[in-house]
């Protein structure tokens, strides 16, 4: 039986503005409905030979996002907190010490959590295909098909047959040039690299402790002394400090005398940049893909965006329009590979937009900041059924609260109330405030905070279910 490894700690960064650091590409509905890209990569499984868990590798800031999104599939997941992020080989390494604790046999399908696969099926007979080699100790890895020259991939050389399905590894290569790239499609003998494997856990350990020593006595001295804090499992971050950060390719599969490549044609991408979204999306008779609220004019062969507000262009020829409740990014379609430079910038002056959208999600729900000048700032907050914000007081604002939806539980000081919609609540500063949704639907409040400084970090919590 398979144990499915999603890796969600990428940060999608040439996805800006709508993937963002505390809110990246694998949680966001990108293509195809609404399903998350995460969403999407664990349910493209359903059909094959899988254990009753999932194991989702994520960073700390994520947990609960993954958390909610498996529990809407209804899907059991063990979800590994890494302190910090190390690349894929500590990642991998993390999940296959977790499986051996199952099953001494275990045999992983390591997935990138934000990746598109149009092919279900063909996907399916691949995997089913690998795994004779991957139960004989072969750490197998998808090569995809070439259908044009890319610039953008790293490849993999294909050597000798050696199984039915699969090829010896002959040589990783790093994105070529243009005139490499064609060179590579016309030979037959190069895939993409995929970036998914099959493989045996103990098997990959043995060779990670083989050709990368340091980095298995890291992952195992931090997994040993893991911690399991309500429904995730926290690697100890001093030990894990001092694990190399390094990628299974270079860690492992580049020097395993033991790597299978088995081709794959499916429909992949990456989707790691607006240009290959606008490559897997359905586009009209001019060639545009048109999402949200939008209006063109003689436009072809673009990408327009809009999430909150009408965009309308006219005139334009391949470019990519994106469009955020706080950001709205122009480029042209050959040079969205750039839109992380433009990420660089904003981190480097020290920009929110580059951290987060005006809608940021908790655990117990989400709140959008709709007005802030100055000494006050206007909130809307939704508190999803049954849950409840931390037990918390504030040094620095004042909190007026009006419910427009549902039913809101309040604690105000010692005073408990239960306010339905057009009630209101004013809690001081200083009060011991708890809010709740003890309802069946959705719990809406506006929020009008007024003080001398309304940062999320005037916050002093006294309890919390969710253990922050």
């Amino acid at each position: 039986m398979l144990i499915p490894v999603l890796l969600s700690g990428g940060v999608g960064s040439r996805l800006w503005p709508v993937s963002r650091k505390q809110y990246p590409k694998q949680f966001l509905p990108l293509v195809g409905g609404e399903s998350t890209m995460l969403q999407q990569t664990r349910a493209r499984l359903e059909g094959l030979p899988l254990r009753d868990e999932t194991i989702v590798v994520c960073n700390e800031g994520h947990r609960f996002l993954v958390a909610e999104q498996m529990r809407t599939l209804s899907t059991k997941a063990t979800i590994i907190l890494e302190p910090e992020g190390k690349n894929t080989a500590p990642a991998v390494a993390l999940a296959a010490l977790q499986a051996l604790k199952q099953d001494k046999d275990a045999v992983l399908l390591v997935l990138p959590a934000d990746h598109v696969i149009l092919s279900q099926e063909a996907f399916h007979d691949a995997v089913r295909q690998g795994l004779e080699d991957a139960r004989k100790g072969a750490l197998v890895t998808f090569g995809i098909v070439p259908d044009k020259a890319e610039t953008g991939y790293g490849y993999i050389q294909r050597g000798a047959e050696i199984s039915a399905a699969g090829y010896r590894i002959e040589n990783f290569v790093e994105k070529p040039d243009a005139q490499k790239a064609a060179e590579y499609c016309e030979s037959g003998e190069y895939y993409f690299n995929s970036g998914m494997f099959l493989l045996q856990a103990a098997s990959y350990l043995e060779e990670l402790q083989l050709y990368a020593p340091k980095m298995m006595a890291a992952c195992q001295k931090a997994f040993d002394r893991a911690e399991n804090d309500l429904d995730f499992i926290r690697i100890d971050p001093q030990a894990f400090a001092s694990c190399p950060n390094d990628s299974i390719d270079y860690a492992v599969m580049e020097n395993t005398k033991n790597g299978v490549v088995l081709p794959l044609d499916c429909g992949w991408s990456d989707v790691g940049s607006w240009s290959t979204l606008w490559e897997v999306e359905s586009k009209d008779e001019q060639g545009n893909v048109l999402q949200g609220d939008t209006l063109t004019h003689d436009v072809t062969n673009s990408y327009i965006r809009s999430d909150k507000r009408m965009v309308a262009a006219v005139g334009v020829d391949d470019l990519v329009i994106v469009e955020t409740a706080d950001a709205v990014l122009v480029a042209d379609k050959k040079k969205v590979q750039n839109v992380k430079e433009i990420v660089k910038v904003l981190q480097s002056q020290g920009r929110g937009e580059v951290l987060t959208h005006t809608t940021v999600y908790r655990p117990w729900g989400s709140y959008e900041s709709l007005v802030e000048d100055g000494r006050f700032q206007v909130k809307r907050i939704i508190v999803n059924p049954g849950q409840t914000l931390s037990l918390q007081m504030h040094h620095h604002r004042a909190e007026h609260w009006i419910v427009v939806k549902g039913t809101a539980k309040i604690i105000n000081n010692d005073k408990e109330l239960l306010l339905g919609e057009d009630q209101s609540t004013y809690i001081p500063l200083g009060h011991c405030h708890r809010l709740a949704n003890p309802g069946v639907i959705p719990l809406e409040i506006i929020e009008v905070q007024t003080g001398s400084y309304l940062g999320e970090d005037d916050i002093v919590r006294f309890e919390d279910v969710y253990g922050r």
